[in-house]
């Protein structure tokens, strides 16, 4: 069995007006990856999209920080996660090993913000569609940064903050959360 743990911090706190803040752990045992996802202090009562970001060529991932805010805009949106981050890799919702990234079954913050989230995920077809998108079945889970996104439809982003993904619009996307995976011993 192997464990690891990302400690999951603000990013744009002094905009959206909360300071969103967790764990996600993931433990590989046998043909099954579980996760597990606590986050406090979110915005309330949305559903926030939250995945794991890398690197296909297996570059170390770093969390973004306001230092990425490279159009000075006050917001690090998801475009400028990806020099340090990657790109989106591994959606945490109803179903990881799908990889399918823009739909509704994250997990929704409650009244006062928080949410946890659990799920078992088959190796086998997560480490399969993840070789198709990625030319490798190695997850290589400590070279990889977890993001929570999601601010609620009436905050009022400058146009500058991009981040659309299909139908979906800068509120859906902008991170308001990161953290490293770090291996544990």
């Amino acid at each position: 069995m192997t464990k690891y743990i990302a400690h999951i911090k603000p990013l744009n706190s002094e905009k959206i007006g909360c300071k969103p803040h967790g764990t996600a752990e993931f433990t590989e045992n046998g043909d099954t990856l579980h996760i597990k996802v606590e986050m406090f202090d979110t915005p309330k009562n949305i559903e926030h999209w939250e995945h794991f970001h890398g690197f296909a060529d297996g570059k170390t991932a770093q969390a973004a920080t306001m230092a990425q805010d490279v159009n000075h805009d006050g917001f690090v949106d998801l475009p400028e996660t990806e020099p340090v981050s990657g790109t989106t890799m591994v959606p945490l919702d109803a179903d990881p090993a799908k990889m399918n990234i823009p739909n509704n079954t994250y997990p929704v913050a409650d009244s006062k913000g928080y949410y946890e989230y659990e799920i078992d995920v088959p190796m086998a077809e997560l480490q399969a569609n993840f070789k198709k998108a990625f030319g490798s079945s190695d997850l290589q889970l400590d070279k990889r940064v977890v993001y929570v996104h999601g601010v609620p439809k009436t905050m009022e982003l400058p146009d500058s903050v991009k981040g659309c993904v299909m139908d979906y619009d800068a509120h859906t996307t902008l991170p308001i959360a990161a953290g490293n995976i770090e291996k544990q011993n």
